[in-house]
């Protein structure tokens, strides 16, 4: 199954590329999982609909992790993970939890509310792909890795998203910086402020993502190079973005030419166990 029918992301179409044939089913899964729900949020979808569409879902997932799923995606999910520990499915649903507080154009008062809100992505994707490779590695460990790549994704959308009225950086750091949060939704150059801030939050996620990777277990590293890939070309968009400042980027994956070459490196990296940020 081609990931490029399941999700625009190139740098997720590398993941799965270098992820371990068992595990591909199961990623592609889960990608198509969270498009199929993330499709509520489609601009002129009726708000009602999209509303009874996340509660389906949110039911929907539910009753795969009770293994009993109902839809064509969640029973290839389900049969991803047969013969696994059932706990695998547990944290499902929140990616419908997430595509509630986007549809409601919530915003983050705090760090620690964008970082909930990350969490609870990294544990429906990032966890279950994570304990499938590597049961001995630490839950908090793949959370705070997969926190750190949702973070990157929400930066690369900044001006899409705030126009949809959906703000990717918390309401008291644009305070303190003394930025109007509106300024988020017009086209770059950023005013030196945001782009100081902007600036500040990709050198914290990289330190995380590295710090996150550190945690990882060296000899779990060839069964986790799908993530340790993705880790890699998060960290390398990140820096991209930051020598962009205080321009962005226009729009879109955030995908370079070398690419290709660095995913091929951290897969190796990872396969030899000596994969590092």
């Amino acid at each position: 199954m081609s990931p490029a029918r399941l999700n625009a992301s190139a740098t997720r179409a590398l993941a799965w590329l270098y992820a371990p044939g068992i595990q591909r089913p199961l990623l592609a899964a889960l990608y198509s999982v969270e498009e199929e729900i993330s499709a509520s949020l489609e601009p002129g979808l009726d708000h009602q609909v999209a509303h009874l569409r996340l509660e389906w879902w949110r039911a929907e997932c539910a009753h795969t992790a009770q293994g009993r799923p109902a839809h064509p995606l969640t029973r290839a999910l389900a049969d991803a993970c047969a013969g696994r520990d059932p706990a695998l499915l547990a944290s499902l649903a929140g990616l419908v939890e997430a595509a509630v507080w986007d549809l409601a154009a919530a915003t983050f008062e705090t760090r620690r509310e964008l970082s909930g809100y990350c969490e609870r992505w990294a544990e429906a994707i990032v966890v279950p792909l994570a304990r499938f490779a590597a049961p001995e590695v630490d839950g908090a460990a793949s959370r705070a890795l997969g926190a750190a790549l949702r973070e990157g994704e929400l930066l690369a959308h900044l001006v899409r998203d705030a126009r949809a009225g959906r703000l990717r950086l918390p309401l008291d750091e644009l305070a303190a910086a003394r930025v109007d949060p509106a300024r988020l939704a017009m086209p770059p150059p950023w005013p030196a402020p945001l782009a100081a801030l902007l600036g500040a939050r990709h050198r914290a996620l990289r330190a995380e993502l590295a710090a996150a990777v550190a945690a990882l277990p060296r000899a779990a590293q060839p069964a986790l190079r799908a993530l340790l890939v993705w880790a890699a070309l998060a960290g390398a968009a990140s820096r991209r973005a930051e020598r962009r400042l205080p321009g962005a980027h226009p729009g879109g994956d955030d995908h370079a030419v070398l690419d290709g070459w660095r995913a091929w490196r951290a897969a190796r990296q990872a396969g030899g166990g000596r994969f590092r940020l």
